[in-house]
């Protein structure tokens, strides 16, 4: 199982957060687009409530040579307003900040949030956690 899948796992195992966000919790596309995730969209092509994790890097992380610093970041959407997006996010810091999950995890590092943004492609609210994982391949 991949990190994005640990993660994507851990933060299904929160029931609280999984009834926020209605729109599901997605790790394998590159981004959430009008239509696409189909689960992430009502009948009306509106945006529910929803996650996206992406890996954007990874950097050499001592002490062994075969560890690394691998950075992720949570977007989390909804139609309008942070009523779901910021109880959404708060829920989600605390399953994974000073974590070890995955293989070969040694620990998951809160590395900033961006809060009331918007997305403008989908026209919608906005906001991010960026987190650290430091752990060996």
């Amino acid at each position: 199982m991949s990190l994005s899948d640990d993660i994507k796992t851990a933060l299904q195992a929160d029931a609280p957060l999984v009834a926020l966000l209605t729109g599901g919790i997605h790790n394998d596309i590159e981004e959430i687009s009008r239509y696409n995730p189909p689960a992430a969209f009502d009948a009306n092509n509106e945006i529910k409530p929803c996650a996206l994790i992406k890996l954007p890097n990874e950097a050499p992380a001592g002490p062994y040579l075969t560890s690394v610093r691998t950075t992720f970041v949570i977007y989390f959407y909804q139609r309008e307003g942070y009523s779901v997006i910021e109880p959404a996010m708060a829920l989600a810091f605390a399953d994974l900040n000073e974590k070890n999950i995955g293989t070969g995890v040694w620990n998951i590092e809160y590395a900033g949030a961006v809060y009331q943004q918007r997305d403008q492609a989908l026209d919608c609210p906005l906001g991010s956690l960026r987190f650290s994982a430091v752990r060996r391949l």
